[in-house]
C-alpha cells in the first residue's frame, strides 16, 4: 500500500483556486489491490482540484488502454477508456449522513487520498460484456475461437426439428 502513497494530494498549502495534477495508473497501481479485474493498464489521470473555502472540487479525467479479454473470442485485447468524473469534499466536522458522494474532512485531515477513487472509477467504466471492436479483423482476435463459434451455432439451428403439433398452432394467429 505504500506505492498509493503517491496518490495523495496534500490540500493544506494550496491557495484558494485550481490546481491540476497528473498521475500514472499501472501495472503496479493494480497490484496493490488485491482481487481487482483489471491487471494491466496504462492510463494517464489527470485531476483538477478546485479549493473553495467550504469544500474541493475534484474533476478527473482518465485516458488510456486496459488490457481485457474478449467474452466471445477469449483473446486479450486493449480496452480504450475515456472516463470523465467529479467528486466533492467538504469541510466539516460532523459527518454528512449517507450520502457516498460527497466526501467529508475534518480540521485534523491535511491530504485526500484519491486512490480508491481512481480504482473504482476504472472499474466501474469497464464494460459488462468485453467483446473485440472489429471482430476477426484485428491482430489480437483468435479467428480460429470465433470459427468454432460459428460452426457450432449454425449446426445447432440446422437439427432442431420441431413437433408437427406446435406448427398447427403457430398457424392459429394467421
Amino acid at each position: 500500500m505504500k506505492s498509493l502513497r503517491t496518490y495523495s494530494i496534500p490540500f493544506t498549502g494550496l491557495k484558494l483556486g485550481k490546481h491540476q495534477f497528473e498521475f500514472a495508473v499501472d501495472d503496479a497501481f493494480f497490484n496493490e489491490f488485491e482481487y481487482s479485474l483489471v491487471k494491466k493498464a496504462n492510463l494517464q489521470c489527470s485531476v483538477d482540484l478546485d479549493k473553495q473555502e467550504t469544500m474541493i472540487i475534484l474533476n478527473f479525467v482518465i485516458k488510456g488502454t486496459v488490457d481485457a479479454n474478449c467474452d466471445r473470442c477469449l483473446a486479450q485485447y486493449p480496452q480504450v477508456l475515456d472516463i470523465t468524473e467529479q467528486q466533492i469534499a467538504k469541510f466539516s466536522e460532523e459527518p454528512i449522513d449517507e450520502d457516498d458522494e460527497i466526501i467529508t474532512l475534518s480540521k485534523n485531515d491535511h491530504e485526500i487520498n484519491i486512490a480508491g477513487l481512481i480504482y473504482e472509477y476504472i472499474n466501474v467504466a469497464m464494460p459488462f460484456i468485453s467483446v473485440c471492436n472489429d471482430e476477426g479483423n484485428t491482430s489480437y482476435c483468435d479467428t480460429e475461437m470465433l470459427e468454432k463459434l460459428k460452426n457450432l451455432s449454425g449446426n445447432e439451428e440446422q437439427t432442431e426439428h420441431t413437433d408437427p403439433r406446435w406448427d398447427v398452432l403457430k398457424k392459429i394467429n394467421k
